[in-house]
């Protein structure tokens, strides 16, 4: 293990989560909030404290020796420490005044989940909501894709920078979408702003002409939601949660939700001309008619509890991109309907979208090829000595990425498992235990059942049960193996 490279990187980590925290100092002062303001600076002061701490024990660090442990490595403890510092601002201001809610909720917001632990959050400080809210924002592409777009030319090579993006990257693989692994680092930044951009000034510009009697989008509210879309989050603003905003603000978060469940390369190839690649797109295709069919479904069976049909629809197609991007916003309480749209809603978070989004769960990726090779498997089973190849977009799907699926797929069923069990020991009952590991592991924010449903929280969980699904998002944030490296004993060997 280079120690001396893995202090230098959680030193920048922790550098540039100072920096992102100033504009909410700067908020605390406009709207006035001293608590806050007090809070926010002596968390930046804290952190860079820290920052200089992790440079000073990588002094002397030599270049190279910087594999995929590395990288894993790297990727683990940055978004722990991240984790823990970024809870700072809302203990110190005391609008969170347990230091493990605090925990809860800066991770939940940091790995994209929007589980929470506040049942109300209107009396919170303008400027912490802010927080809570850009927190879906810096983790939804991930803060290492972010250093390596502000990174300057290393002549390390691209090994080095592939193996972080890598690990912290969603999807069964990485690939570049230039030659240049830090291109295309900020390629998918400018698409990533580029998108937030869009959908908060529809969001600010509909605030002005929509209301329908609802609350009102100001700039303020749009940009909370605009930041927890695009990292497909779901932290609200507002008690009601995005039920309380108009229809208009809906209908463009239900699009963007869906948008920012796109792989990005598909984008990266739209602006390039090549349009006829994205058609093509397995993956693509799968994700919008899975999500067709399932707002069909949906409609169908919860159409009697509606007066028309428009509104069973629009509840119905944001609830499905609300729940397959795992951005978590509700527009209703999704608990109630039939069963049948339950299991849909199960199925929903366990799924995800698409690989090389922002968004949590398995990822369709994964769903198609599981199925793919299951089908192989069952053919040459039949015929033994015949060769049959997993192809995906007409290319053949190596065997190492299969072996890997086959990995990932046996590490969630254990990982799943085993929390469910450890947070059943709190004695809620089976389906809050289990949504609640379920919708942590997988990034979405809300479970089923009355306490961790659409209306609920997760502040009535013990410590232990906390600390679990800390873990639990972490590690679906990051794909499971980043965080299970850090507990092998082979990860810290100097070799």
């Amino acid at each position: 293990m280079n120690y001396k490279s893995l202090s230098r990187f959680i030193g920048r980590i922790l550098l540039i989560e100072a920096a992102l925290m100033l504009p909410a100092l700067l908020l605390a002062l406009i709207y006035r909030e001293p608590r806050a303001a007090t809070a926010y600076w002596q968390s930046i002061l804290i952190i860079l404290i820290l920052s200089f701490g992790f440079r000073l024990l990588s002094r002397g660090e030599k270049v190279g020796d910087f594999y995929e442990k590395e990288g894993l490595a790297c990727a683990g403890l940055s978004w722990i420490v991240m984790g823990v510092t970024g809870a700072l601002p809302f203990f110190l201001s005391h609008e969170i005044p347990a230091f493990i809610d605090a925990v809860f909720e800066t991770v939940s917001g940091f790995t994209t989940t929007g589980a929470s632990i506040l049942g109300e959050v209107e009396s919170l400080d303008k400027s912490i909501l802010y927080w809570r809210s850009f927190t879906h924002w810096i983790g939804g592409m991930g803060v290492l894709v972010f250093l390596l777009a502000l990174a300057p030319r290393s002549s390390r090579g691209s090994g080095f920078t592939l193996h972080l993006l890598r690990a912290e990257s969603p999807g069964p693989s990485v690939g570049k979408l230039v030659p240049q692994i830090r291109k295309t680092a900020q390629i998918l930044y400018l698409i990533y702003i580029g998108l937030t951009l869009l959908d908060f000034g529809l969001l600010a510009l509909g605030g002005l002409f929509f209301h329908d009697g609802a609350h009102p989008t100001t700039v303020f509210d749009a940009f909370c939601i605009a930041v927890g879309t695009a990292g497909t989050g779901g932290f609200a603003v507002i008690n009601a949660g995005l039920g309380g905003y108009s229809i208009f603000t809906q209908i463009v978060t239900t699009v963007f939700m869906f948008l920012f469940g796109i792989n990005f390369s598909c984008y990266f190839l739209i602006l390039r001309g090549d349009v006829k690649s994205v058609l093509k797109d397995e993956e693509l295709r799968t994700f919008l008619v899975i999500s067709v069919l399932a707002v069909i479904a949906i409609t169908i069976s919860i159409v009697p509890q509606y007066q028309s049909t428009g509104a069973a629809v629009k509840d119905a197609a944001f609830t499905v991109g609300s729940l397959a991007s795992t951005t978590g916003y509700a527009t209703t309480d999704f608990d109630l309907w039939p069963n049948f749209t339950r299991a849909i809603v199960i199925f929903l978070t366990i799924m995800g979208a698409c690989a090389g989004s922002t968004c949590g769960g398995a990822k369709v990726v994964r769903l198609i090829l599981v199925v793919k090779n299951l089908f192989r498997n069952l053919r040459q089973m039949v015929r033994p000595n015949r060769v049959v190849n997993v192809r995906m977009n007409g290319r053949i799907v190596s065997e190492s990425i299969l072996h890997n699926l086959n990995t990932y797929v046996a590490a969630y069923v254990v990982l799943l498992f085993v929390s469910y069990f450890l947070v059943a020991l709190d004695g809620k009952d089976g389906t809050t235990s289990f949504t609640a590991v379920l919708t942590c592991f997988n990034n979405v924010g809300p479970g089923l059942g009355r306490v961790v449903g659409p209306t609920g929280n997760f502040g009535s969980f013990s410590i232990a049960a906390k600390l679990v699904l800390i873990i639990d998002m972490l590690i679906g944030r990051l794909e499971i193996f980043p965080i299970l490296a850090l507990f092998s004993r082979a990860t810290w060997r100097h070799s």
